[in-house]
């Protein structure tokens, strides 16, 4: 790779709006996201922005290498809240996910301006990493992806510096109470074995091969002494997002049986959650797509393909204008939600400069926005869906009568009066268990 180890571009399809050792782990600073509260509509107590807090440092103690060292047990995940159910009458929250797809750190170092950008606005994301980004170069041959030879890879792979770059904004990343998700490996699209032709079993190999890089990258890189990430991978992903939103099918299948809870590699309308085939279903979205009459997928790359078309350099004269144009479009579609139904606002994004990275800038300025606003949880998939799993089946099923910008005509506190049925014990928000 060339020193500035910045990884290649996925091929995607061209989107319209027709798509509807060392074993210490440094402290590092964090968001806490159990904290302040604020009032909503209804004058109910409701989180409001967090306010940072450093991170403990891990007791070495605590610390248990898993496999060559790579990665290890460290206890349960630093600032993670704890999800309650909504009380009869309460207004939901507005969640806001931020997911970044094959995240890594290369030489535009965009990971760690995120994560920096992240707990200055009481945010947590997702990041879905790439399983080659874990993988030498000179490792290549021991990826086998499905239908193609040993080797392939349409993303390429990484160096050594790369991966000690990326590994350590992992690890900083999961101790900030960031989701490290995975975007699989060699990212094929399209005909000719890619990730639409696979097979269940080719997606549970694909899925293996994945979590094999994350944790064996010290093995391959040779790099035995550094400090492993401080997981367990087997247990910390538990979601995807598919290259080019291909092969969910099959996909979905692989991954209910390997044990993931959510998958977000569709296109969904602004309205609440429901599950398919047993994940959460939290795909992107459809917004307003500002100067014109169709809606556009709130992903940067669809942005550009509807304004630059695949030329991810266009006209220079116009990068702050498409910029702009995404930014305003997010924000018209987190106002319809906030104001209206209050369905999760999901939001994808690759870290490239795409047209002079004026998507960065939009998405740093639709972050700074609103997630300081009150009643806003900028979250991870991770915490959204702990938080569904808490809720009462019959208030989410009421929350999914609710079109698109509709809010409740006789109030948030009339529409959710009923009282929903207890929560099972040991459920979040269930009574405390008897001594």
């Amino acid at each position: 790779m060339a020193a500035t180890r910045r990884f290649a571009a996925p091929r995607k399809q061209a989107a319209t709006h027709r798509i509807a050792a060392s074993t210490a782990v440094a402290a590092v600073c964090a968001v806490s996201l159990a904290g302040c509260a604020s009032r909503d509509a209804n004058g109910q107590s409701a989180p409001g922005p967090q306010k940072a807090k450093p991170a403990a440092p891990v007791p070495q103690h605590a610390i248990r290498l898993i496999g060559d060292g790579s990665t290890a047990y460290t206890g349960a995940q630093p600032h993670l809240p704890r999800p309650e159910r909504l009380k009869p009458g309460q207004k939901p929250p507005q969640f806001v996910v931020f997911s970044w797809d094959g995240a890594g750190e290369d030489g535009q170092k965009l990971f760690s301006h995120f994560r920096k950008v992240a707990r200055a606005n009481n945010a947590t994301m997702t990041y879905f990493l790439s399983g080659v980004y874990m993988l030498p170069d000179h490792k290549r041959d021991l990826y086998r992806p499905p239908q193609h030879s040993p080797g392939r890879s349409d993303i390429g792979f990484n160096d050594v510096d790369g991966i000690r770059d990326t590994v350590k904004q992992l690890r900083l990343a999961w101790l900030e109470g960031n989701e490290i998700g995975t975007h699989f490996n060699g990212h094929f699209c399209g005909g000719g074995g890619g990730v639409g032709e696979w097979s269940v079993e080719e997606w549970k190999d694909e899925i293996n091969q994945a979590k094999r890089f994350v944790k064996s990258w010290k093995t391959t890189t040779g790099m035995r002494k550094a400090s492993p990430l401080p997981f367990d991978y087997d247990k910390e992903l538990i979601g995807a997002r598919t290259p080019c939103l291909e092969g969910r099918e099959n996909f979905v299948k692989a991954a209910r049986e390997m044990g993931f809870r959510y998958d977000s590699s569709g296109v969904n309308s602004q309205l609440w959650p429901a599950k398919r085939e047993g994940l959460w279903d939290l795909s992107m979205q459809l917004v307003p797509f500002p100067g014109h009459s169709y809606e556009q997928l709130t992903m940067d790359y669809n942005f550009m393909v509807n304004q630059s078309g695949t030329e991810s350099q266009g006209d220079p004269g116009k990068h702050e204008f498409w910029g702009d144009q995404m930014r305003d479009g997010l924000l018209m579609g987190f106002r319809r939600a906030y104001e209206g139904n209050r369905a999760p606002l999901i939001i994808g994004n690759h870290f490239e400069s795409w047209n002079g990275g004026t998507y960065m800038r939009a998405v740093e300025e639709v972050v700074e926005a609103v997630c300081n606003k009150p009643d806003v949880r900028c979250v991870s998939f991770r915490q959204l869906a702990d938080w569904l799993d808490a809720q009462d089946p019959a208030t989410l099923r009421k929350l999914r009568t609710l079109e698109v910008g509709q809010a409740p005509k006789e109030g948030w506190a009339s529409f959710l009066s009923g009282h929903p049925a207890p929560a099972p014990k040991g459920v979040p928000g269930a009574p405390p268990l008897k001594q």
